[in-house]
């Protein structure tokens, strides 16, 4: 397909480079990145008139967490045909390698930077049974790990690392195996997370709701408490005041207000002693 293309859009023309001329490729090469992905429409659009224009990124798949989504909405407002070519892409790799269920999955492309936006973005999303998949920075990806049994409860989950790469690894079990790893371990290359879905909701009078409720994976009342009142103090530190506080901590956490609420002015009253 780079072969017989006319023109060769590339996340970075330095890397895709190297791989043409390890195959002796000679198709004309240009940028289209993040920074420049929008200048360039006009460029890819024009060669489209006279041949076809294959998409490229540095790792994976175009348009997945990588440049390409306006590229592809413009070509086909334009009329021009798009054709996917299958290759190498980090989430259903994980995916289907995690050991966990796929026939339903959410994918969150990365997670927001801050613990505080992470959260939030962990919560809305804590109560589907869908396994969710998401990509991590090693940087951050203890700080992830720790917010994630702080929302989730300890869930099982997949740690995949550079996926079809030379040094691709797996850690699989418990959120909190995952992390204590991690922690001892330090993170390098880019990470693939997969983790398991919510458990069904107890319904009453149910035989296998209490089961359900008793699950080992699901966050301790202590746990969730202490992972509210961290979320509190953090807020408290940002000088957010009491009521807006309770308000958010809440709303991430799926608990009613009063019980924040309550907890915060613990945390003044701890604060005072």
């Amino acid at each position: 397909m780079l072969r017989e293309a006319s023109l060769i859009a590339a996340e970075d023309t330095r890397h895709t480079r190297r791989l043409l001329q390890r195959y002796d490729i000679a198709t004309p090469c240009i940028s289209y990145h993040e920074h420049n992905k929008l200048m360039r429409l006009d460029d890819i659009l024009t060669a489209l008139i006279t041949g076809d224009v294959a998409l490229v990124s540095d790792a994976g798949t175009p348009a997945l967490s990588d440049p390409g989504y306006e590229l592809v909405r413009t070509c086909i407002a334009a009329g021009f045909a798009v054709v996917p070519v299958p290759g190498a892409s980090a989430p259903l790799a994980a995916l289907v390698a995690s050991g966990l269920p796929t026939d339903r999955f959410l994918y969150l492309g990365f997670l927001p930077r801050r613990s505080s936006e992470r959260r939030t973005a962990l919560a809305a999303v804590a109560a589907l049974a869908a396994t969710l998949v998401c990509f991590e920075a090693p940087h951050r990806l203890v700080d992830t790990l720790e917010d994630m049994l702080a929302v989730f409860g300890d869930r099982q989950m997949t740690a995949a690392r550079e996926l079809t790469k030379l040094h691709e690894s797996w850690q699989r079990g418990p959120i909190s195996a995952v992390l204590a790893h991690f922690q001892d371990e330090r993170p390098r290359g880019e990470f693939t997370l997969v983790i398991e879905g919510a458990k069904p909701r107890p319904t009453r009078g149910s035989v296998a709701a209490i089961d359900a409720a008793s699950d080992e994976t699901a966050p301790t009342p202590e746990a969730l408490e202490q992972a509210m009142l961290e979320r509190l103090a953090e807020l408290r530190g940002a000088g957010e005041r009491g009521s807006s506080a309770a308000r958010t901590v809440a709303s991430e956490f799926g608990v009613p207000k009063q019980m924040t609420y309550q907890l915060w002015l613990r945390l003044d009253a701890d604060t005072a002693e």
